[in-house]
Parts: structure tokens; C-alpha cells; sequence
């Protein structure tokens, strides 16, 4: 998986700039340097944290189909890998959903909703806790017989698909709307409008959501986001901050079924016993929804430029030739180039000064020469 991350990364920034390049001609770009590095190193974390995560998916998969597979279906026809492919999109439908209507699955597919722009940037934006539950959801896969290695490049097939659709570039596509997913078709599920909000969830095909009712057309300005914007660049916190919201209500609600429900029922849910500012929950006006988009100096988006396309160049090495490398040494180069992207987006919003960033990372290059030595 790594590897097929890497060889795609080429790819994927060349879209960038088409995209870009295309939106400067429009007089319509929706890029903004601050939102594209958080986005970007929000996709950087969520891959090196697969490095050690997504193991636990295979193995689990594995383990399951070994053991409880009604049949063994042969991984050699073609029609097998065609069934993989609807099934599992299937199946992703449900857990998309589920992230939407589910606290507990929302606190960490809110990552990927969280930028205030759609582009492809937004493609990359990726949670790093998916792996926690997400694999329960295609487990039916493994139990109906669907191979491992089927699974596997099924399950990359499903997300590469999904990157091209994360664009304002592409308007709507007549009867391919109607049977796939589509830019159109995606920008809706990306929306906080009220007739957009959880729609549209199908990776590959919208039969599903045409089939259970969550289905909608794309017939006003889109505007993106979430309804309790992070207004931050730090991508741990974009992470954490609905765990650490529901963590908080679980705390302070009076019945301990209540603490139990706050994780389980829809994001926003509230007991009726609630009370306090633990509970306070502003009204939401889509008109009223303002842009975070803390100023930069020049200096600083320099800075955020060369660093960010060093990091992306180590990180792309890194998944690379992650399979031959010692799990202590992936393990150290990780937790750097987290806290690298920690301190990016702390520079950008203000959070510390360009000074105070630059002697931190000498510091921690210092440290992994020692170690590395």
C-alpha cells in the first residue's frame, strides 16, 4: 500500500496543479496555501500512521475469512474481482454513513470534512483513527468468500477512485451522475447545506444511496465544511477534537446511560437532563459561516513552502523503502515528521514563531542524527 501511495503521489499533485492552473484561468481558484498544507499534512499523517495500523485490517480480515468464509472464492476469475469491487462499495456505503450518524464513527471521518474548500487537496485530507472500527463494517466480505489480496486492491481501488471527484473544476457529467459517484454528486456530501447535509455517501456507485433513501441532486452553492468548524491548522487536534468533545459530555452527563449514548447516537445528540456549557450548542446559519484564514507573512509562507515539499519528499522516500528499513527507525521518522506538521500548522495560525519552529526542528535533527548514528 505504501508503495502504490508513492508511485500515485506524482500523480496526484500533477492533478493539483491542472486544477489549480485551471481555476486561476476560471477566475474561480479555491486554493489557499494555509488549507492545502493542512489537508496535505493531514494525508501524510493518516499514511505513516497506516504503516502500523493497516496490518491489524489485513490480519483481522485474513483471520476472519480463514476461518468462518462460507466458500473460498477463486482469486484467478475475473468476475470475483468484479464482485469485490460492488461489495465492497457496499459495504464502504454503510460505513460512510455510519460515519455520518454515529458519534463515535463521525469523531474520526470529521477530519476529511473539515476543510472549508473543495479540491483535491481535500481528497488527501484523511483521518488517522479509521482503523479502530473501520474494519468491522467489511467483515461480511471475508465471511462470503471474497480473498484477502481481492479485498486489499479492492479497497485501493475504492479510495483512489474517490480522489478525482474532490474538485469544483468538473461540473455536472448528464447520465454519469445518475449511476456514480461525481464531482456533483460528491460536493454534495461535502456540503453544510441543510438540503445537502449527510447525502450522497456511495464511493464508486449511488445506487446505494438511490436504494436507502440518502440520495441528493446537486441544485445550489455548495458551502464546505462542518457545522462546528476546528478553526485550527494542527492536524493531532483535527484528529482528537470530537474524541476529546464526547469525552468531555461522557464525563459531565448525570446517568451513566447517558454517558454510553453521547458516543453512540447521532453527532450533536444531547440527554434531556443536559445542562451547562458542556452542552451549549449555537444555532447554525449557513450564511453566517465564516472562513477561517489566519494571516501569513511572507517569510512565514516561505517557510511553509520549502518545508512542506522537503516533508513531502522524505515522507514519499519513506513509504518507499518503508519494508526494508528497522520498525524502531520508521517508527522515529514517523513521530519527527508528526511533529513537523505539528509545528507547520502551529506557524501558520500564529501559534509560535518562525524563530522558535526553526530552532525546535534543529534540535530534533540533531536528536535523529544520534540515533540514526
Amino acid at each position: 500500500m505504501g508503495r502504490i501511495i508513492a508511485l500515485a503521489t506524482p500523480v496526484f499533485f500533477a492533478l493539483i496543479a491542472i486544477e489549480y492552473l485551471v481555476g486561476r484561468a476560471r477566475g474561480r481558484s479555491n486554493y489557499r496555501l494555509n488549507d492545502a498544507v493542512n489537508s496535505l499534512s493531514l494525508g501524510v499523517m493518516s499514511q505513516f500512521i497506516g504503516l502500523f495500523t493497516r496490518a491489524l485490517t489485513i490480519g483481522i480480515y485474513a483471520a476472519v475469512y480463514s476461518s468462518v468464509a462460507v466458500q473460498e472464492l477463486p482469486a484467478d476469475r475475473w468476475w470475483v474481482w468484479v464482485l469485490g469491487i460492488v461489495f465492497y462499495d457496499f459495504c464502504y456505503y454503510w460505513f460512510h454513513r455510519i460515519g455520518h450518524e454515529s458519534a463515535l464513527f463521525w469523531a474520526s471521518h470529521v477530519v476529511h470534512h473539515q476543510s472549508q474548500e473543495y479540491n483535491l487537496t481535500t481528497a488527501l485530507r484523511q483521518t488517522s483513527s479509521s482503523a479502530l472500527f473501520g474494519w468491522i463494517f467489511y467483515l461480511p466480505m471475508a465471511i462470503a468468500g471474497i480473498p484477502p489480496e481481492v479485498f486489499a486492491v479492492t479497497a485501493i481501488v475504492n479510495l483512489l477512485y474517490q480522489y478525482w471527484i474532490h474538485t469544483e473544476q468538473v461540473g455536472k457529467l448528464g447520465w454519469f451522475d445518475r449511476w456514480f459517484s461525481s464531482p456533483s454528486n460528491h460536493r454534495v456530501h461535502h456540503a453544510v447545506n441543510d438540503r445537502y447535509i449527510d447525502r450522497n455517501y456511495g464511493g464508486i456507485l449511488m445506487i446505494w444511496d438511490r436504494m436507502f433513501g440518502s440520495f441528493v441532486e446537486e441544485t445550489e452553492r455548495c458551502v464546505y465544511g462542518t457545522r462546528a468548524p476546528l478553526d485550527s491548522w494542527d492536524p493531532v487536534w483535527a484528529n482528537l477534537e470530537v474524541y476529546a468533545d464526547l469525552a468531555r459530555k461522557s464525563w459531565h452527563a448525570a446517568r451513566w446511560r447517558d454517558r454510553l449514548l453521547v458516543w453512540l447516537m447521532p453527532p450533536g445528540w444531547q440527554p434531556e437532563t443536559a445542562a451547562g456549557a458542556h452542552w451549549e450548542k449555537p444555532h447554525f446559519d449557513v450564511n453566517t459561516l465564516r472562513r477561517y484564514d489566519p494571516p501569513m507573512r511572507r517569510g512565514t509562507r516561505m517557510f511553509v513552502v520549502i518545508q512542506f515539499c522537503a516533508l513531502l519528499v522524505g515522507s514519499t522516500l519513506l513509504l518507499w523503502f518503508e519494508a526494508s528499513l528497522d520498525g524502531a527507525a520508521v517508527a522515529a521518522w514517523a513521530l519527527a515528521t508528526i511533529a513537523v506538521l505539528w509545528i507547520t500548522g502551529a506557524v501558520m495560525q500564529g501559534r509560535l514563531r518562525l524563530s522558535v519552529a526553526l530552532l525546535i526542528e534543529a534540535v530534533m535533527v540533531a536528536l535523529l542524527a544520534v540515533l540514526v548514528a
